[in-house]
Formats: structure tokens, sequence, C-alpha cells
């Protein structure tokens, strides 16, 4: 049976982007896409007609925030491999046969590394050590894959989480699972450093993931991370 891949983006708001994705993906991704999901948290500007004319299944979500998004755009997903893909990121153009080949090799969850839309040499510094396991890097920016079977036996991304749905999830996976690093980079935008310095983001990812390591509540480590992002 043909290994086919189930892409699954979350949106919110995101019309600038989901179109120019959207195409990006259905150009590179070919006969190994079973479809494109757009599972969106309720946008208020041109997201879902830009996603709909563009062919992507349009599935609007009872629940915002991305991991009652991602959970929901899965129960429309007829592929055995889930790819979750964020709105303002560009995979390399190999990533359909990157991901099978790594499914094929045992490898049932993973990520790229990060390239950012940036010429700037502090991002570029981030970037280099997203080519290490290291939990910093577990976030959604690089995209995500995992086999549906794992998927299902982990119930998915955890609902109840406002913030870092993402590192909580490939923790668990990789409990469980070979985990696979590609040697490419997905072009993610860096978009979080506008208006803020490189300084004021890197301690506001420190501080969220050191709640998250003490335990601290969702409410706690969401609202820390925001407030030190609008200082």
């Amino acid at each position: 049976m043909q290994q086919k891949i189930s892409i699954i983006i979350p949106t919110y708001n995101e019309a600038e982007h989901i179109g120019p994705l959207l195409h990006y993906l259905k150009l590179h991704g070919g006969n190994d896409i079973a479809e494109i999901i757009v599972s969106d948290g309720g946008s208020t500007d041109d997201t879902a007609a830009i996603a709909t004319k563009a062919g992507a299944i349009l599935l609007p979500s009872p629940a915002k925030g991305r991991a009652a998004q991602m959970n929901y755009g899965t129960t429309m997903a007829t592929g055995i491999i889930y790819y979750f893909v964020h709105a303002d990121t560009l995979p390399p153009e190999s990533f359909a046969t990157d991901i099978i080949s790594a499914v094929n090799e045992g490898y049932a969850c993973g990520r790229y590394r990060t390239k950012f839309d940036s010429t700037k040499w502090l991002l570029k510094l981030n970037a280099f050590f997203t080519r290490f396991n290291w939990f910093i890097c577990y976030g959604g920016d690089q995209t995500f894959f995992i086999t549906k079977e794992l998927f299902v036996s982990l119930d998915g991304y955890n609902q109840t989480m406002q913030i870092m749905e993402e590192f909580d999830l490939t923790e668990r996976a990789q409990q469980q699972a070979r985990y696979r690093i590609f040697r490419k980079a997905t072009l993610v935008s860096a978009r979080k450093y506008d208006g803020r310095s490189w300084w004021q983001v890197q301690m506001a990812n420190r501080k969220a993931v050191q709640l998250f390591r003490k335990s601290a509540s969702q409410q706690q480590i969401a609202e820390t991370y925001r407030a030190m992002l609008e200082k």
C-alpha cells in the first residue's frame, strides 16, 4: 500500500501566507499527498476563502488553539502519515520523499532543522542549534511528521495546553519511537522578532521552558511568555 501523507495546517488570520504555502505543498508533494487540511480557528480575514480556492480541505475547528485545531484536522485525514506545518513556513521541496523514506527506515516521527528568512547572524546562530535533539528545539516551526499509528497511540496533542503543545507531543513520541532530524532545513518566518530584540525573545523562550519543566500551569506559562514578549 502506498504511504500517503496528510498535511495539516492550523491557521488563524494567515491570509498573507496560506495561498503561497498551499501552492508550494501541492507542487512539490505530488502524488504522495493524500490531502491538505486547513484547520482554522475562526479567522476574520480571507484565510478560509483563500484556502478553499487553493484546493485545501477547509475545516473550521470547534475550538481555537493549535493543539485543538491540529487534533481536529486529523479527523478528516486519510493518510497514514500526518505532517503538521505552520502557515508561515516552507519545508524543503523534497519534503514528501524525505518523510516517506524516513518512515520506511523505521522512524515514526521527526522534523527538519531551521533556516530563518532573515540575514541576521543571531538568527543563523539559533538555526545552527536546531540540528541537535534538544528540548528547546521541539517547537513546531520546523514542521513535524508522525505516523498515524503513533499519533493515535499517544492520543494526539494535549488539548488542555495553551502553549508548548508541540514540545510535549515530541517528547512523548520519542519515548515510544525513533525520531528523525533531517539535515535539510525548513524556511521559517522571523516575524516573532519584528519589533523585538533577539535577547527578549530568547529570554521569553527560556522562561517558558523553565516553567514547563517546573510543571507550572498552562495559564502561568502562556501569560508569562506573552508578557515578556510585549515588554
